[in-house]
């Protein structure tokens, strides 16, 4: 960054502590800050926005309330706490990482910044979050909030999706970072970020700390500002999803142990939008007869790079299919079916209740 730009970012520090110890907000993993509770908030935030992590977090914590707990914690459990909050790896990763802090640092977390960016699904923003808030080490914490209230402060017309020019931001905060309050610090630009210097919006620069610093709003380029690159555009799958039941209980199938929603419970699905002839043939094809067949409306998923448009049926049947469980109101109850099933889970819970 240039002498100007990095002027522009030493200047932020004063105002921007003042404006979040009046107007930061009151989040629970705020309240009794660990490093075990800074971590899992952090990482149940990563492309989830906080008013939906609220409720899992409290539930989360309730269920495993230290490393060991979690350490230790039931796949199927730890699964079911996750359900609905998306992107299920970062579950897994954190029992993993968890399990290696009960094995290679006795069960504490790690405090030094290298042992933790060590720790399984733990990249360089989550680090940063954690050392700054639970141990005030002078670590920053770069994500897309703080990409973006950079940018438009100093002026940075740079892709940000491009990791040298994201080093070069970090780079750029390790030297201005607050060092007396470096979680308070990272925190405020999170808080701003989110509430204030929003994405994909104007942002409100009439209540902002910074409006007097920003490059952009004194130039009246808040909405060019961050740079980014064109994402590619998601690629569209027809699916056809059945809810299949068979002497009083419902089919579920588990979902491979590597990809997309692996290890999770799932209704038994094919690929395409099928008719009903089509859809009977597939579920012969199966190994099933089916008895009574009723199409269900469509219904969307949309995952990071892939969009989901699916066609449901419900169907009784009779005979039995490779990899299929028949759950009962309370074995479908207690298994972890992800969100992108969710248009066809009351239908499920209906069928069960009738029989």
């Amino acid at each position: 960054m240039t002498e100007v730009q990095m002027e522009k970012l030493a200047a932020i520090a004063a105002p921007l502590l003042a404006w979040y110890a009046r107007d930061g907000r009151d989040l629970p993993w705020r309240r009794s800050v660990s490093p075990y509770a800074v971590w899992v908030s952090e990482i149940m935030l990563q492309q989830t926005r906080v008013a939906a992590v609220i409720p899992y977090y409290e539930r989360f914590m309730r269920a495993f309330p230290t490393v060991r707990a979690l350490a230790a914690a039931d796949d199927e459990q730890l699964m079911k706490l996750w359900e609905g909050l998306g992107y299920y790896s970062r579950a897994r990763n954190l029992k993993r990482a968890a399990v290696t802090i009960m094995e290679s640092f006795g069960g504490e977390f790690p405090r030094a910044y290298e042992d933790v960016l060590s720790l399984c699904g733990v990249g360089e923003y989550t680090a940063g979050a954690i050392c700054s808030i639970a141990y005030g080490l002078p670590a920053p914490a770069v994500d897309g909030n703080l990409l973006r209230v950079a940018a438009r402060i100093t002026g940075l017309f740079e892709d940000v999706t491009d990791a040298a020019v994201r080093r070069r931001v970090r780079e750029a905060f390790c030297e201005v970072i607050d060092r007396d309050a470096p979680g308070a610090y990272n925190q405020a630009l999170m808080d701003l970020g989110a509430t204030v210097c929003v994405p994909n919006a104007a942002p409100h620069c009439a209540r902002c700390p910074l409006a007097h610093i920003c490059t952009a709003h004194a130039e009246g380029m808040e909405m060019r500002l961050p740079v980014k690159r064109e994402k590619r555009p998601r690629r569209a799958e027809e699916r056809t999803v059945f809810l299949l039941v068979r002497d009083g209980k419902l089919a579920l199938r588990k979902r491979p142990p590597r990809g997309l929603l692996a290890s999770l419970w799932e209704f038994p699905n094919v690929l395409g939008n099928l008719d009903e002839n089509a859809a009977r043939l597939a579920l012969a094809e199966m190994g099933l007869e089916t008895c009574d067949l009723h199409r269900l409306p469509p219904a969307r998923h949309i995952f990071t790079h892939i969009e989901w448009d699916m066609q449901g049926y419900t169907a009784r049947v009779t005979g039995d299919a490779e990899g299929l469980f028949w759950a009962d109101a309370a074995a479908l109850d207690a298994c972890a079916v992800p969100s992108a099933f969710s248009a066809y889970l009351s239908n499920a819970k209906s069928l069960l209740e009738r029989e």
